[in-house]
């Protein structure tokens, strides 16, 4: 099962005060880069949206990231999700694992955890104590409707519409609630 990693990163995190991808994490990485690592440990495929103005290398990643750049960012997560799903569209992949910047501290087997049940018509989601968590892995049969979204809902539209789709992985892992509104959410 081919499986491909896309890294949504082309907000503004006005929460946050800053741009928090460039936020240092205790190890001097930025949280972007610690966020890449983490889905680099697991995945052959891994893809950054950003925005269209952003230096990787400002953003602390490496040089040879594979870059998805979102001309609609400041419209909202949809278009960053469907843009790079369009992006990965005409490829080989069977499942997209969305990810977010700001999550470092997914563990790396709470994701391979994920990746072994992910299927083309399944949307796999980690659980951790009754709340549902990221990433979500969406099959390739919802792709299409993916592409098509907008404003800054996200996936939720398809995720309800696709109840039956759903498949729950139960992990012992707070890294799939944990995300950086704050410069105190950096802190261990």
């Amino acid at each position: 099962m081919a499986c491909i990693a896309l890294i949504l990163a082309a907000g503004f995190g006005n929460r946050f005060g800053s741009d928090k991808r460039r936020a240092a994490m205790a190890d001097g990485r930025t949280l972007l880069a610690a966020s890449l690592a983490r889905a680099l440990e697991v995945f052959d495929e891994v893809h950054l949206v950003l925005r269209p103005e952003d230096d990787p290398a400002d953003l602390g990643l490496p040089a040879d990231c594979v870059i998805i750049r979102c001309e609609n960012a400041g419209l909202g997560m949809g278009h960053s999700l469907a843009a790079g799903v369009r992006a990965l569209s005409t490829g080989p992949g069977e499942a997209i694992a969305v990810l977010l910047g700001d999550m470092p501290w997914i563990m790396a087997s709470s994701l391979r955890a994920l990746v072994a049940k992910a299927d083309p018509a399944r949307i796999v989601f980690p659980m951790y104590h009754d709340e549902r968590g990221h990433p979500v892995l969406f099959g390739r049969d919802f792709w299409p409707e993916l592409q098509r979204l907008t404003g800054d809902e996200g996936a939720r539209r398809v995720l309800r519409a696709h109840a039956s789709a759903w498949v729950a992985v139960g992990v012992d892992d707070p890294g799939v609630l944990r995300d950086v509104d704050s410069p105190e959410a950096l802190e261990p």
